[in-house]
């Protein structure tokens, strides 16, 4: 059996994805059509390719040795074509991150590096599958929260963002001076979810209410957002990501005094050792510039 350019992207999709049913999806095949032709694949290479659990598949050693061939094969077929349309072929750098930094993170270096001769791909995902796209060769540089090291992966850290309470520049209570939480635990609010640390200050919020109202925990940050912007919730959420907001003035941070102090560490990481391109390099330190500006504190 010889190996064909849709193996080489079934290959990279259940890689990807970590899963035969999500690559079929996205490819347009069965779930059938997809375990055969995986099995096919490994009798014609003689290696198993994916470890398979109850959960998905895991790329074994042997798939991760073979990732990158079979993905710059892909690319140079894809340059291939531009050149044959007359279009001239650029470097193809991929970025990830998390969900709610993905405005804040992609549409900064986007606008940097518009002009720059590469082309980025961006994808969104939580912070472990981030991690894997970057052990698989499958994203050159991610966005995530802070995680355990891995072997292989270089973190450098972007910033730390404190979780502030944010409203409206309209809200009632965007004028005070000093707050606390029993003066907001009757309002409507809406943290951004960020763990077990919200799930603590929920639970204080609602001990301190004055009458039975739900009291919502949301995802991502852009939906936390519009809650505040548009429909007049108060929200809990990291600072940067309504940093701009803040600036422009159209949501304010409430100066509560009994908040109780949590973090976003914030980290860019990519493969280190790896082969190295311009585009990279370039997206990195327009990154690392990126983060300059983070640290630098809001008036």
């Amino acid at each position: 059996m010889s190996v064909t350019l849709d193996d080489l992207r079934l290959l990279l999709e259940v890689s990807t994805t970590g899963s035969f049913s999500q690559a079929a999806a996205r490819l347009g095949w069965s779930q059938p059509q997809v375990s055969q032709r995986i099995a096919a694949l490994e009798a014609a290479l003689g290696v198993v390719l994916f470890a398979r659990h109850r959960r998905g598949a895991k790329a074994t050693p042997a798939c991760e040795h073979y990732l990158p061939a079979a993905r710059q094969a892909l690319h140079l077929l894809d340059e291939g074509r531009l050149a044959l349309q007359g279009a001239p072929a650029l470097p193809r750098v991929t970025l990830a991150s998390l969900p709610s930094l993905s405005a804040v993170v992609m549409g900064s270096l986007l606008v940097v590096l518009a002009k720059a001769p590469m082309e980025i791909r961006c994808e969104t995902d939580h912070s472990s599958i981030v991690m894997e796209w970057l052990l698989t060769g499958a994203v050159d540089v991610g966005f995530v929260l802070k995680c355990p090291a891995i072997a292989g992966i270089q973190m450098e850290l972007m910033c730390h963002s404190p979780i502030i309470a944010v409203a409206a520049a309209t809200h009632p209570l965007a004028q005070a001076r000093s707050l606390q939480l029993a003066d907001i635990a009757d309002q409507r609010i809406a943290p951004q979810y960020w763990g077990e640390e919200c799930d603590g200050l929920m639970q204080q919020i609602r001990r301190l209410r004055t009458q039975v109202q739900p009291l919502h925990a949301i995802q991502p940050g852009s939906a936390a957002r519009e809650l505040a912007l548009e429909h007049g919730f108060i929200t809990i959420m990291p600072e940067l990501v309504v940093r701009r907001d803040l600036l422009a003035g159209r949501l304010v941070r409430l100066p509560l005094v009994d908040l109780p102090a949590a973090s976003w560490q914030v980290m860019m990481a990519y493969r280190s050792g790896k082969r190295w391109h311009d585009a990279k390099e370039r997206v990195l330190l327009a990154a690392r510039a990126l983060a300059e500006e983070w640290q630098q504190p809001l008036p």
